[in-house]
């Protein structure tokens, strides 16, 4: 095998890993209240934590197969696209 097949994966995935880095650190995020928090804390469970766990990492599962197929580049080159011709 050509060992340029290897540095070109290594260096998809790390583009790939910032690309998703930075989304992840723009995301808005809800400020919230203080007064709320507190009860929330106290409602959730030790299996709400564990579903939520669960969730992120099935979620984050999925992303690491669009950003294997492409998918993920894809859709970020095409909403760029629609953005800058509006």
């Amino acid at each position: 095998m050509c060992p340029l097949r290897f540095i070109l994966v290594f260096f998809s995935a790390v583009l790939a890993g910032y690309f998703a880095w930075k989304t992840v650190a723009t995301s808005p995020k809800a400020e919230p209240d203080s007064t709320t928090s507190d009860q929330e804390e106290d409602t959730c469970t030790k299996e709400e934590q564990q579903l939520k766990f669960l969730k992120s990492v099935e979620n984050g599962f999925w992303v690491l197969i669009d950003m294997a197929s492409g998918r993920y580049l894809w859709r970020n080159i095409k909403q760029f696209k629609t953005t800058t011709t509006s």
